[in-house]
């Protein structure tokens, strides 16, 4: 392995690890809006249990939360993208 290493260019290799970095880059950035997600979903689920009554607002307040929150994550997805060249 460390034979086909040196046999590549040295700006082959810092291309390669740049790549990577950045998809490791962009996997952590989507695991906070991932997390959000469930959680705003979660609470939402459970606050029209509780009162069915309110079930449209919460719904309209859980997709905005939804939107926002998935912005994070595609601004995550375009700084990595932009990290890149």
């Amino acid at each position: 392995m460390l034979s086909l290493l040196a046999q590549t260019a040295p700006g082959e290799f810092v291309e390669g690890l740049k790549a990577i970095g950045a998809g490791l880059g962009y996997g952590l950035a989507a695991v906070g809006p991932g997390v959000g997600i469930g959680l705003v979903v979660g609470n939402a689920i459970s606050a029209m249990a509780r009162q069915p009554e309110s079930a449209g607002m919460v719904r309209t307040t859980m997709f905005l939360g939804i939107a926002f929150t998935e912005a994070l994550a595609l601004i995550g997805f375009v700084v990595f993208i932009l990290l890149l060249p």
